[in-house]
């Protein structure tokens, strides 16, 4: 297992998939609440924080169960957010006895086609490169970053953003490798528990993605009141408490 990870905490394993253009930092406040109850597991993807960069398109999922197996870890809960929680999702769908709940924020879903306004910030993004301030600030200013642009967090998700970005000009191959066909055709099929937690002033486009999730047999649905697409950063102990709930429920 060459990818960097760490593990907190005693108890029922819950792995934790941090969103794109992020690393484990994106559970800088959420992680050390759960540890207090549960064994957490957090690690960097590959080509993020401190993983080795990518040589070829990434296997997010088949990583994630690389990883349960180096651990030696049979069932976890586990967690995704936002691109994050697009592999949990297919890791829920393709590996179904390794896992006991999903739970899922503000997450992305493979198949979705996401709203001209975002698609149209996500190409200024990329067309703002090499340069990685720009970029950088392009993020965070993004239209699912409203509630922490203006936070104490903010340079937490701009340190952290800009040390991907750069990271990113070092991979050897760009892309990933994906189930098919895209979960958005298979959600009927999701066995798991599954709680759906998502920031009020989230992009209007996590509310679709909401909607489509409503095909999962036994799903429930949170929101945090006040927060956007790093809900994770902003309002980690709203988070908790609805985790923390499911979990024992």
């Amino acid at each position: 297992m060459d990818l960097f990870y760490k593990v907190m905490g005693q108890g029922k394993p819950v792995v934790m998939i941090h969103g794109g253009g992020a690393d484990s930092r994106d559970w800088t406040y959420l992680a050390p609440l759960l540890a207090r109850h549960y064994q957490v597991i957090t690690f960097d993807g590959r080509g993020c924080g401190q993983s080795p960069s990518q040589t070829e398109p990434a296997n997010y999922v088949g990583e994630v169960l690389h990883l349960l197996n180096h651990l030696q870890v049979d069932q976890a809960a586990i967690i995704g957010h936002s691109l994050g929680g697009q592999i949990a999702t297919e890791f829920a769908l393709a590996y179904p006895t390794r896992l006991q709940e999903l739970i899922l924020i503000a997450p992305a879903l493979s198949g979705f086609v996401h709203s001209p306004d975002l698609l149209a910030s996500f190409q200024s993004i990329q067309a703002a490169a090499p340069d990685v301030d720009q970029m950088t600030e392009l993020v965070v200013t993004s239209p699912f970053c409203s509630v922490i642009q203006n936070s104490p967090q903010r340079e937490l998700m701009r340190s952290m953003t800009e040390h991907n970005i750069r990271k990113m000009f070092e991979w050897a191959a760009v892309g990933a490798v994906w189930p098919t066909p895209p979960a958005i055709e298979r959600l009927h099929e999701l066995g798991a528990r599954t709680l759906f937690i998502r920031g009020t002033l989230d992009h209007e486009d996590s509310s679709t993605i909401a909607n489509h999730y409503r095909a999962a047999p036994t799903i429930r649905f949170a929101e945090v009141a006040g927060a956007d697409h790093m809900v994770n950063l902003t309002h980690p102990e709203e988070l908790y408490h609805h985790i923390r709930s499911f979990l024992e429920d």
